[in-house]
C-alpha cells in the first residue's frame, strides 16, 4: 500500500462486542512527541459529549518498537518522541444508537468521524486517507458515505465498496459519517446532482419510490431557492453526491447535518409502505426533518456564525445566533414542503399553528430571549430538566416564528418585492458559496439587522431588539392577517386544568412538569410527584385523570394525593379554567 501522510484503517472488528479497531499511521510525527485528540463535541449538537471516554485501549509503535503514550487531558494523548513513522492502534466501543456517535452490531455499523478519528496535532490541514475494512462475519456489506473515494489510488474503493477513501483535511474527514451494512437505498437526481437515501433497520414494504420522489422535490426546491440561476447543488465542493442515512427504530426521531450528508433517525410507523396511499402526519414529520437537515447544507455547514470559523472542538463555541441558524432553518423546513408540493397549504398552516401553540405554552419565553437561548445552548437548552418549560425558550421554535415575522414584515414593507429569501441568498453569496474553497468567513454576531437591510432595504432593528434580544412575543396575530391568514386562540380542551403536564411512567401517573403560577404550583405540587388519587378516587393513568376532571368545573377544589419519593402527601388544588393556548390558522383570502 502507498504510504500516506495520515492513514486511518477502520475495521468493525467485534460486532457482538460493539467495538471498532482503528489503526492510525503517521509518516512524520512531531519530533518532540506527537499529540493526538478526539473532539469533545460534534458540530450541530451543542453539548460536550466526551467521545474519548469510549476509547477502551490505545497503544503506539514505531519501527516495531513500543512507544510510550499517556493521557494528558480529557480528550488528548501524547506519544513519546520517536524516529520514523508512528502507528497508533486503538479500540472504540460503539453502542450509541443516535445520530451523534457510533453504533455497531451484527446488522450494521454506523459512525461519525468525531467518535472514531483521532486528530494529529499540527497536521490537521494534511490530507487524510481512510481504509474501510469489512467486518469478519459478513462479506456482503456495503459502505454508504459522502466521503469521496480515493480515485487514482490502487486501493481506491468502488462506489459502496470497502477500500480507500480520502478527505482534504481533518475538518472534512469528520464531516462525512459512514453507514456499513445491507440497508435499503435508492438514488435520484435533483438539478443534475446525485442524491442517495439509505434506510437501516427492519422496514417491511418500505415505499422507497415514494420517498425518493418526495425528497427529490424538496431538494430541488431548496437548490432553486439559493441558486435560482445556476441550480448548483452546494455539496459539490465536498463530494459528488449527497447521502441521507436513516436509522429506523420503533420510536426514533432526530437528525444531524453534515456538509454532504445527514444522519437521521425515524420511527418505523412514520414511513410510507407500498400499497397504502395515506401516510399520515408521521410521514410529514419525517419529510420536515429531511427538509430541515438538507437546508443546513447551506445554513450552518457553509453559512456559519463567526464563532464557528473555525470550530474549536475541545470546548464550547458560544454564539448568540443559533436563532438564525436553527430558527431560520426550522421556518424554512416546513415552508419548503409547501413550496415543493409535498404538502398542501392546510397541512402547512396546521403545522405552523402547532409551533405557535407550543411556544405560547412555555412561560420561559418571558424569561429568556432567543439570543440568550442561543448562547446558553451548551449549559441550558441541551441540559433540560422538569423546570425548563418555565425557564427557557427554544431557539428552534421561537426562532422559526422570528423568521416568519421577519419574512412577513419584509414582504409587507416592500409590497411583496422582497422577502426573507433575499436575505438567505445574500448570506449564501457572501458567507457560504465559497466557504470550502478558501474563503472561510462567518457571520458576525451583530451583523444580522445590517444584512437584512442590505438585502431588502427594510430596517428591522426594532423588531430584532424586541423579539430576538428582548422577550416580547412575535406579533403574528397582527402580521399573519397581512398575508390573508386568520388567527384565533382556543382552549385545547374543555376540562378544568391542574396546569401540569402528566405522563404515564411504569404504570403510574407522574407530573412531568408544573406550570409556574398555575393550579398545581399554587397548591404545592411538584414535578416528579406520583398522582395516585383525586378526591379519594384512584388515578390509574392519564386517561382516568381526564375522566375525573371531566366531572369538575373550573374553580372547584379537589384533594390530590401524591407520592413524593416514598411519602404520601395530600394537597388541596383549585382547578383552573383551560387556557386558550391552541392557535388556529385559516386562509381568508
Amino acid at each position: 500500500m502507498k504510504k500516506h501522510a495520515i492513514l486511518y484503517t477502520v475495521t468493525p472488528a467485534d460486532p457482538a462486542g460493539h467495538r471498532f479497531h482503528v489503526r492510525l499511521s503517521i509518516q512524520a510525527p512531531a519530533p518532540a512527541g506527537q499529540v493526538l485528540a478526539l473532539p469533545a463535541w460534534i458540530p450541530g449538537s451543542y453539548l460536550i459529549r466526551d467521545f474519548s471516554r469510549q476509547v477502551e485501549s490505545i497503544q503506539a509503535r514505531s519501527q516495531n518498537r513500543r512507544v510510550a503514550i499517556r493521557k494528558i487531558s480529557d480528550h488528548a494523548w501524547r506519544c513519546a518522541p520517536c524516529n520514523g513513522p508512528l502507528t497508533i492502534e486503538y479500540i472504540v466501543y460503539a453502542w450509541d444508537l443516535s445520530v451523534r456517535g457510533a453504533h455497531l452490531d451484527e446488522t450494521h455499523a454506523f459512525f461519525n468521524g468525531t467518535s472514531i478519528y483521532l486528530s494529529v496535532a499540527g497536521q490537521e490541514n494534511q490530507p487524510c486517507h481512510v481504509m474501510m475494512c469489512p467486518p469478519p462475519h459478513a462479506r456482503n456489506w456495503r459502505v454508504h458515505t459522502s466521503l469521496p473515494e480515493a480515485h487514482g489510488e490502487a486501493e481506491c474503493a468502488r462506489r459502496h465498496g470497502f477500500g480507500l477513501y480520502r478527505a482534504p483535511d481533518y475538518d472534512a474527514l469528520i464531516d462525512h459519517p459512514v453507514e456499513m451494512g445491507t440497508p435499503q437505498f435508492a438514488r435520484f437526481r435533483a438539478h443534475g446532482a446525485e442524491h442517495e437515501i439509505v434506510f437501516t433497520g427492519v422496514v417491511p414494504s418500505l415505499d422507497l419510490k415514494r420517498i425518493a420522489a418526495d425528497v427529490r422535490h424538496i431538494c430541488a426546491a431548496q437548490i432553486a431557492l439559493f441558486e435560482p440561476e445556476t441550480r448548483a447543488a452546494p455539496f459539490l465542493d465536498s463530494s459528488d453526491r449527497y447521502v441521507f442515512m436513516t436509522m429506523v427504530t420503533d420510536t426514533g426521531y432526530g437528525g444531524l447535518e453534515h456538509r454532504a450528508s445527514t444522519a437521521l433517525m425515524a420511527a418505523r410507523r412514520d414511513l410510507p409502505v407500498m400499497g397504502r396511499e395515506e401516510a399520515g402526519d408521521g410521514y410529514q414529520n419525517f419529510l420536515g426533518l429531511v427538509s430541515h437537515e438538507y437546508f443546513h447544507t447551506w445554513n450552518v455547514k457553509r453559512i456559519k456564525p463567526a464563532a464557528f470559523v473555525p470550530y474549536d472542538l475541545g470546548r464550547p463555541n458560544h454564539t448568540s445566533l443559533l436563532w438564525v441558524f436553527e430558527g431560520f432553518t426550522s421556518y424554512y423546513d416546513d415552508l419548503m414542503l409547501l413550496r415543493s408540493g409535498t404538502i398542501d397549504e392546510s397541512d402547512y398552516l396546521r403545522t405552523v399553528a402547532k409551533v405557535i401553540s407550543a411556544v405560547r405554552r412555555g412561560a420561559g419565553r418571558l424569561k429568556q430571549s432567543v439570543a440568550e437561548s442561543s448562547f446558553d445552548a451548551w449549559t441550558r437548552y441541551y441540559k433540560q430538566d422538569e423546570n425548563s418549560p418555565n425557564a427557557l425558550v427554544s431557539y428552534y421554535t421561537k426562532g422559526s416564528l422570528v423568521a416568519m415575522g421577519l419574512d412577513i414584515t419584509i414582504r409587507h414593507a416592500t409590497g411583496g418585492k422582497r422577502s426573507l429569501d433575499d436575505v438567505m441568498r445574500l448570506l449564501w453569496q457572501r458567507y457560504g458559496r465559497d466557504f470550502y474553497r478558501g474563503a472561510a468567513t462567518g457571520v458576525p454576531e451583530r451583523a444580522v439587522p445590517r444584512l437584512i437591510k442590505e438585502a431588502t432595504g427594510v430596517d428591522v432593528s426594532d423588531f430584532i431588539s424586541r423579539h430576538v434580544l428582548g422577550r416580547e412575543d412575535v406579533p403574528l396575530e397582527k402580521l399573519l392577517p397581512l398575508q390573508g391568514i386568520s388567527f384565533i386562540w382556543k382552549a385545547a380542551t374543555a376540562l378544568p386544568s391542574l396546569d401540569a403536564r402528566v405522563k404515564e411512567d411504569r404504570g403510574q401517573t407522574v407530573l412531568a412538569s408544573v406550570s409556574e403560577g398555575g393550579a398545581a404550583h399554587r397548591a404545592g405540587l411538584s414535578a416528579g410527584d406520583i398522582l395516585v388519587a383525586l378526591d379519594g378516587l384512584r388515578v390509574s393513568d392519564p386517561a382516568s385523570l381526564d375522566r375525573l376532571l371531566g366531572a369538575r368545573l373550573p374553580g372547584d377544589r379537589v384533594i390530590a394525593h401524591v407520592f413524593r419519593r416514598d411519602e404520601l402527601r395530600q394537597y388541596e388544588v383549585e382547578l383552573a379554567a383551560p387556557a386558550n393556548t391552541d392557535c388556529v390558522l385559516r386562509r381568508t383570502q
